[in-house]
């Protein structure tokens, strides 16, 4: 009994961090598409990804990646918050990148 009570706690626990992960991967693609996209076809042509999916990609880490997402907003000027940045981070990691394995 003490391990199903253990079980169900953790399991809540659990559960509200996945949601926010994919709100924010959510988030960070509704970014990534309105703000990023046009500037990386201009850059690339085609979709853009080609700065994703370069053999010499410079992104190395994931704190490497969202330094460079600040970067790219700051330049931009993107009015985002920190919790945007993230988000994008999070979007380009999870589709991308994979350094959050």
């Amino acid at each position: 009994m003490k391990n199903l009570i253990t079980l169900t706690i953790l399991s809540l626990l659990t559960f509200p961090a996945l949601a926010d992960e994919k709100i924010s991967v959510e988030h960070g693609k509704k970014l990534h598409d309105e703000s990023c996209t046009g500037c990386h076809i201009g850059m690339t042509g085609g979709d853009g990804s080609a700065l994703y999916t370069r053999k010499d990609r410079k992104m190395k880490t994931r704190a490497s990646l969202e330094t460079q997402v600040q970067r790219c907003a700051t330049n931009t000027n993107q009015s985002w918050f920190e919790e945007d940045v993230k988000s994008v981070t999070d979007y380009l990691d999870k589709t991308w990148y994979k350094f959050s394995k």
